[in-house]
């Protein structure tokens, strides 16, 4: 036996596209259970989806192998995509009322999936799923409403990774992390990309998702909802983040718009820090793994650059993603076994490393941390660097707010294509998401 007993109950990750989003309340409602259900001694099969890459994939296939060993009346039914289809997918499934028993969620979905009845309160599981070494403050990310609807998987943060072979090649110095700023940044990139002469960027353009901007924002001393989830971010706050955005492409520190959105369409291991075709490249912390495994060099992780009078705790610490458990599953009691094998089992940790984020399992975080790569122990270093640092973490992502992906790529492109200005797209991006909140 590894670990803890595996006798426990789970969760599982759901999200949603806006094309369901009506169906969703009036289809996914009415399959919560009622506390804990018991276990069967018949044939369980229970689906299991999650996105990821093929790093990813492979990895979690090997949990399942692990856990069917040790449970052989539970099949696990894998289902995964890229990031882009697993939410068209999961929304149509779930608006029919065929969602997998076990999600793999996003921080921006698990509002409105929970709010609309499609997820399983983790509260009414029992005693199969064991969560005393997950701090009150972690679970707390995943509960709404007082429902819990997602366990964590794992820690991570916003951060900039570097190539330190590239910067090397083009004669830059590593850069203090600890006190540098966009500035700085900005002119070590220009200096890796007129060594580069068009074949390698300074910097690896970003604003395809929310995270940056929440950073940026914080620095701002500004945020992007309030407590109450309304849209609050100013106008201004969002024009200066993109008219950086704008000077590094238009200075060439950047790569031009085609090329940016090309490879950002083509997934994280064709990306330019993925083919050493950047220096720099914003991102989550728990994505260095794989995007050093693509790469095939040593990556780095870098504080987030801040401006003179940026706020001192703009870092924060989020969820990697979460582990939800459909409400209409039909199998509850095997489901929450799964998830305590998950984020129980040493084995499982094993086999899944940080690919995920760092444990929000302390007692898995401390076994883990000895057997990990030098990329995962970067990964907790890194995380460990900032805790005297970070801020709390922002509000959950309200209801309907999971469209503000689409909505701030959709205007990152204008941007950087010079179809609307960084001012007309704040307006434009304001708007936009309120109404998708106001629909949600």
């Amino acid at each position: 036996m590894t670990g803890k007993r595996h006798a426990r109950k789970a969760i599982g990750l759901v999200a949603i596209a806006s094309a369901a989003v009506l169906a969703l309340s009036a289809c996914a409602g009415g399959g919560a259970t009622s506390g804990p259900a018991a276990l069967s001694d018949e044939p369980v099969t229970l689906r299991f989806t999650w996105w990821g890459n093929d790093v990813r994939t492979a990895n979690t296939e090997a949990v399942i192998a692990a856990f069917e060993a040790e449970h052989p009346n539970i099949t696990i039914e894998p289902q995964y995509a890229d990031w882009n289809g697993y939410w068209d997918k999961l929304a149509t499934e779930t608006a029919a009322n065929d969602s997998p028993d076990i999600i793999q969620m996003d921080e921006k979905y698990i509002s409105t999936y929970g709010g609309r009845g499609a997820l399983l309160d983790l509260n009414d599981t029992g005693d199969l799923l064991d969560l005393s070494d997950f701090s009150k403050s972690s679970l707390d990310l995943g509960t709404a409403e007082g429902a819990l609807y997602g366990i964590p998987v794992g820690l991570t943060t916003y951060a900039v990774m570097v190539n330190p072979t590239v910067l090397e090649s083009a004669g830059v110095t590593l850069p203090d992390d600890k006190s540098w700023t966009w500035d700085d940044l900005e002119k070590a990139g220009a200096a890796v990309s007129a060594a580069g002469a068009g074949n390698v960027f300074g910097v690896q353009s970003w604003g395809f998702e929310e995270g940056g901007l929440n950073n940026w924002a914080r620095q701002h001393d500004d945020a992007l909802y309030n407590d109450a989830g309304d849209v609050v971010i100013k106008a201004d706050t969002l024009t200066s983040w993109w008219e950086y955005m704008l000077e590094l492409s238009e200075s060439g520190v950047s790569p031009a718009a085609s090329a940016t959105t090309e490879r950002q369409n083509a997934g994280l291991a064709e990306s330019f820090l993925a083919t050493n075709s950047a220096g720099f490249a914003t991102g989550w912390a728990s994505q260095l793994t794989a995007l050093q495994d693509a790469s095939g060099s040593p990556l780095e992780l870098l504080q987030i650059p801040t401006s003179a009078d940026a706020a001192s705790d703009s870092a924060y610490f989020k969820p990697s993603m979460y582990w939800s458990v459909s409400a209409r599953t039909a199998h509850p009691a095997e489901a929450a076994v799964f998830l305590d094998y998950l984020v129980n089992s040493e084995e499982a940790a094993t086999l899944l490393g940080t690919d995920r984020g760092v444990p929000a399992n302390d007692a898995i975080r401390s076994y883990l941390e000895p057997t990990l790569p030098e990329s995962g122990k970067s990964v907790v270093a890194f995380l460990d660097s900032l805790t005297d640092v970070v801020g709390e973490a922002p509000p959950l992502t309200p209801a309907g707010g999971s469209a503000i992906e689409a909505i701030v790529k959709r205007y990152t492109e204008q941007v950087l294509f010079k179809q609307a200005t960084p001012a007309e797209a704040a307006q434009g991006f304001i708007r936009d998401l309120k109404a998708a909140i106001a629909a949600g």
